[in-house]
């Protein structure tokens, strides 16, 4: 059967399975940096692009591309392309196409290194980059009533989990005559598939989800045919973000299980979350999959769960919050998230410390912020947890 016409479960364990000539059953690893051509004609032919064939690991390797094509298939996108990273794929799918004199349109909630690309980098290299507040598209009319060539966002937001309109900024943003990027890392393909909301371009962290077991890094970047032929693959080749075929093959196998450990951490949040509304302590408790979240029908109409991250704001500021850091015994502290075991972390010191207070503030990123990733073990021993912290 076409691995296109099967479902998303099957497609995380089949998808891009290419053997080689001893017909293993796991996937095989290609450690390998380059290739042998058999005639010099034929090294010739491949670089002018007349043959298909494996050049260099840095172009493409056959692990990598059993990563990138599975990951295709369950994304519904014409091409794939792997990154060492999350934050290379990021900026790849913006530099590739951006130039002095272009403007970029960018939702204000963003993680603390997009926040530097968008705000500090871009504008370094004569790029006018604008932010708006995400959820309102009074603003987002507004801001591209000039044009754009990029608009950028990421939803749920990292880490107020603010959920942005998809269908309506891809609208605006073509209207402008701009390429709509979306960071989809924290509703993972398994909650969100941008491209059917009219995104041209999809990025990832692997590193959070897909490997979702703390073991390595990663990226990728989905997108059209024309969009990797015209735009992405010189800016790639030439630049080198390239992911390892080691870390390839571990993502390829954090895949199958992908669909599984995704629907197990929903269910994980949703309880906890439910379980925080009201605790003594706890101020505020954000999640996509409450009534009570901001934009909650929106979350219903896009995301097919809430998610796996917990948003909590605790009494007493920043004293208080590490207070209840210090006194978890079985949660993590990371600034890492999606992965099996559950983490904790407090962006005002962290991932978003480099923002102005201000910037925060406006963000709804207050000094008792705690962002919660919650993982696979049993939910009641979470809450046991938790609860004996907030005592403390």
């Amino acid at each position: 059967m076409p691995l296109s016409q099967l479902r998303p479960q099957t497609q995380l364990v089949r998808g891009g399975l290419t053997r080689s000539a001893f017909e293993e059953t796991s996937e095989a690893l290609y450690l390998t940096s380059g290739y042998v051509y058999p005639s010099p004609e034929a090294a010739e032919a491949a670089f002018k692009g007349e043959i298909e064939r494996y050049q260099y690991s840095r172009y493409a390797n056959p692990t990598v591309a059993m990563f990138e094509e599975r990951l295709r298939l369950l994304e519904g996108a014409q091409v794939c392309q792997a990154t060492a990273s999350g934050m290379a794929a990021v900026f790849a799918a913006l530099m590739c196409q951006l130039k002095a004199g272009d403007r970029v349109v960018a939702s204000r909630a963003l993680f603390g290194s997009c926040h530097y690309i968008i705000a500090e980098l871009l504008p370094r290299y004569g790029i006018e980059s604008v932010l708006v507040d995400g959820t309102d598209l009074a603003a987002w009319k507004a801001a591209l009533a000039k044009g754009a060539a990029c608009v950028f966002v990421e939803t749920p937001s990292n880490p107020m989990l603010e959920i942005i309109d998809l269908a309506a900024v891809a609208e605006l943003a073509h209207r402008a005559g701009a390429c709509f990027i979306v960071d989809n890392v924290f509703a993972t393909p398994m909650l969100q598939r941008p491209l059917e909301f009219g995104v041209d371009v999809v990025v990832y962290s692997a590193t959070k989800h897909i490997d979702g077991q703390g073991r390595t890094l990663g990226g990728a970047i989905l997108c059209s045919a024309a969009f990797m032929k015209d735009r992405l693959r010189n800016f790639l080749r030439h630049t080198g973000p390239s992911l390892s075929p080691f870390n390839a093959w571990v993502l390829v196998k954090g895949l199958e299980t992908l669909g599984l450990r995704v629907e197990r951490h929903c269910r994980n949040a949703l309880d906890l979350a439910q379980y925080l509304e009201g605790k003594p302590g706890v101020r505020r408790v954000i999640y996509p999959g409450l009534e009570s979240h901001p934009q909650a029908g929106l979350a219903r109409r896009q995301m097919q769960g809430g998610g796996t991250i917990v948003t909590i704001e605790v009494e007493g500021g920043k004293a208080r919050a590490f207070r209840f850091l210090n006194a978890l015994g079985l949660i993590d502290i990371s600034n890492n998230l999606g992965d099996a075991k559950s983490l904790v972390t407090h962006p005002a010191t962290t991932t978003h410390q480099r923002l102005p207070a201000e910037e925060r503030a406006a963000l709804g990123i207050a000094e008792g912020t705690i962002r919660i990733s919650v993982g696979l073990e049993d939910v009641e021993d979470l809450k046991d947890d938790i609860a004996q912290a907030l005592k403390a």
